[in-house]
């Protein structure tokens, strides 16, 4: 019953409002549209509960009260409010609670970025501050589409891609070493004693059997660049990819290399015909100092 689309938005804005008009107008009077806001999350998803009270406040007072934490972009979504609504939102959005509309249409969409540094030991680059900064910069971009198709910017602190950058940004910024993985020789015996759980006791609750590293880390190397003797752990660093497993299951005996930075990847889509596409490596490595 939904029409989706329609000239609407707020005003000097040409995204972050997506027009829906109802069908059945003369049936639901009151809803005859339900537009949405989209709002720009801060890096991380990090809030106080006097912020999300006041979004709770502002969605039920001049919308329909149903928010969406958070839309697939990221942004925080206020679904449904009619057109007289949309300025006196975006008014106590700006004025009482200092944040942007985000964007929506054929421009750049609201970067996004993983917990960081500020929550993860894996995290190589600070994608808080990064994500914050190119959003600040590219404001006009994000409220003024110029562009004929839509932009997304994601940011991943390692190549775990907690926020899918490499399947979902045409520009993604994901951490990584140009060095050799750090092992603790001891840890990973311990790891094979089973004196210390794998994957950080993700696996916990059910008897799993013993901790094989064979099977669970050696075998599922992508690219066979490891190899465990029964005393000691060998990696050719130069063979890795990057993938993360062995580091996800054994965090204590491994860890990611001392010189840090990112790569950038091109490119990633969801054609209808060919199918969903990752993004292409573009610059393997380079470091993150500022600008």
């Amino acid at each position: 019953h939904w029409k989706h689309g329609g000239i609407i938005g707020v005003f000097g804005y040409g995204g972050g409002v997506i027009g829906r008009y109802s069908d059945a107008q003369e049936k639901f009077p009151a809803i005859w549209a339900f537009h949405t806001l989209r709002i720009n999350q801060p890096s991380s998803k990090f809030y106080t509960t006097d912020y999300l009270r006041g979004m709770c406040d502002v969605c039920e007072y001049r919308g329909s009260g149903i928010m969406n934490m958070h839309g697939s972009t990221g942004d925080t979504v206020f679904l449904g409010a009619v057109t007289e609504q949309l300025e006196p939102i975006f008014f106590d959005l700006t004025h009482d609670l200092g944040v942007d509309l985000g964007g929506s249409g054929s421009n750049l969409r609201t970067p996004s970025c993983c917990i960081g540094k500020a929550r993860c030991e894996f995290a190589m680059i600070d994608t808080q501050d990064m994500c914050y900064e190119m959003t600040m910069h590219y404001q006009d971009e994000l409220h003024r589409p110029a562009f004929p198709y839509k932009f997304k910017f994601k940011f991943d602190g390692c190549p775990n891609c907690c926020v899918a950058s490499i399947a979902r940004a045409d520009m993604s910024y994901i951490g990584t070493w140009k060095d050799n993985i750090r092992i603790d020789q001891e840890a990973v015996k311990a790891y094979v004693a089973g004196e210390i759980a794998p994957n950080a006791g993700a696996f916990s609750g059910r008897d799993w059997g013993p901790f094989d590293i064979q099977k669970e880390v050696i075998d599922l190397c992508p690219s066979k660049c490891m190899s465990w003797d029964g005393n000691e752990l060998k990696i050719n660093d130069a063979e890795c990819v990057r993938c993360m497993h062995c580091i996800n299951v054994m965090p204590r005996a491994l860890r990611v290399g001392a010189d840090q930075g990112l790569c950038l990847c091109f490119g990633a889509k969801a054609p209808i015909l060919e199918g969903a596409q990752m993004s292409t490596l573009t610059i393997p490595f380079m470091y993150t100092e500022k600008p």
